[in-house]
């Protein structure tokens, strides 16, 4: 009945914790209810490639352009601004840049698209 021994089921992804069970194709974590396929786990686990709105790689050094008016504190960066020599980061904002007339920022890889 299940694919996976008990003993080698992973832990949650979401609370790390270890009691996870088996319910048809998906795992389950009964602590936090969080439900997830094991194969999309390995690949998400493979893939740490940064990537844009249309889904293709992003490297330092690229440039891409914005999709759409990004709001901040003190201004807005406009659509179809161009963005060159970008740099792959960790973390909720990934792409750290440079923006003529505005400065150093940092952005979201889903709101870019490379150029």
């Amino acid at each position: 009945m299940s694919e996976l021994p008990s003993d080698s089921l992973p832990n949650c992804p979401e609370c790390g914790g270890e009691f996870t069970y088996e319910d048809g194709p998906l795992l389950v974590c009964p602590s936090c209810a969080h439900e997830w396929s094991p194969n999309a786990a390995a690949a998400d686990a493979d893939d740490d490639v940064t990537r844009d709105a249309n889904g293709n790689a992003l490297s330092s050094g690229d440039t891409v352009v914005v999709i759409k008016d990004l709001k901040f504190k003190g201004g807005v960066v406009k659509g179809g601004t161009k963005v060159k020599n970008i740099r792959i980061v960790d973390g909720d904002h990934d792409i750290d840049c440079k923006i003529d007339g505005i400065g150093a920022m940092a952005l979201k890889s889903e709101f870019v698209k490379k150029a």
